[in-house]
């Protein structure tokens, strides 16, 4: 069976979350690197949980808002990444590359919400 766009979507938001909580693990175990740690779990993990319930929203303005707030985490999860990067924190070439789909999944969302609100006039 054919998994849709929506599907294939939302697979690739938990390989994020799953990814973002390798990177947390392996951050060092000093109060500010688990603070970063923290913080990153938090907004990176939440992202894929609000796409899903957005695809169950009840009306057109449920979903926005429901994609607003997965876009909003996945903005605060590419600053944290930025601020373990510049940190030296985490191997560079690990956190580049979360970074880099953190950034590629957020234009996505952009461009779903936008879909979504042209869509409501």
């Amino acid at each position: 069976m054919k998994s849709s766009q929506a599907d294939q979507f939302e697979d690739r938001l938990i390989d994020f979350a799953a990814r973002i909580i390798f990177l947390a693990n392996d951050l060092p175990a000093s109060r500010s690197a688990q603070h970063i740690a923290q913080q990153m779990l938090r907004s990176g993990t939440a992202p894929a949980p609000n796409y899903g319930e957005a695809r169950g929203a009840e009306s057109r303005a449920d979903f926005v808002h429901k994609l607003n707030i997965a876009l909003k985490e996945m903005n605060e999860t590419k600053i944290w990444l930025k601020m373990a990067i510049r940190a030296r924190l985490t191997a560079e070439a690990a956190a580049s590359a979360a970074l880099d789909e953190c950034q590629q999944l957020a234009r996505l969302l952009n461009a779903s919400v936008q879909t979504a609100r042209r869509n409501a006039r």
